[in-house]
């Protein structure tokens, strides 16, 4: 990998790392405060749909540190493999958690509210996709060498 895609795709990691942890470690060291006020403005997200469940909210709250930290671990130890099996791993729980949002409006937000909620996390699914279509040589970076990811990182190799 170009120097250039290393740096985009730890960037790409360090953010989604940044939100999930956020997230989850809010959700696991004090659920109740993180279902009440996640995101921490108007519109309260998670308690637009009540009841509050302590044992739920520390288990998604869980979800979300678990992802973070495979985020960030694919930042610092960052290789094709790695940032594939991450970047996978991140979707299995940010694709469903944004089909979820996108069949269920919550019923505490407005139509506006809910419209903005389901098109921040339709962005957290775009975002490792492109990604992937990165490390797979299917989106044109300007500087990614010819024959993607894969070819520069097998010349890389066959030059040691």
């Amino acid at each position: 990998m170009s120097g250039r895609t290393v740096l985009a795709l730890r960037i790409g990691f360090v953010i989604l790392a940044a939100f999930n942890l956020y997230v989850g470690v809010w959700a696991v060291l004090a659920p109740e405060h993180w279902y009440n006020n996640f995101p921490g403005a108007d519109p309260r997200l998670v308690a637009a749909e009540p009841p509050f469940n302590k044992h739920l909210a520390t288990d998604a709250g869980a979800g979300f540190l678990a992802t973070g930290v495979i985020a960030l671990l694919a930042a610092i130890w960052l290789t094709s493999l790695v940032a594939k099996i991450a970047l996978v791993g991140y979707l299995s729980h940010a694709l469903p958690h944004f089909v979820y949002h996108v069949g269920n409006p919550a019923p505490g937000l407005t139509d506006a509210e809910n419209v903005q909620n389901t098109a921040v996390l339709g962005i957290v699914v775009i975002v490792p996709v492109v990604m992937l279509l990165v490390l797979f040589g299917r989106f044109p970076l300007p500087w990614r060498a010819r024959g993607g990811v894969e070819a520069s990182e097998e010349t890389a190799r066959s030059s040691y």
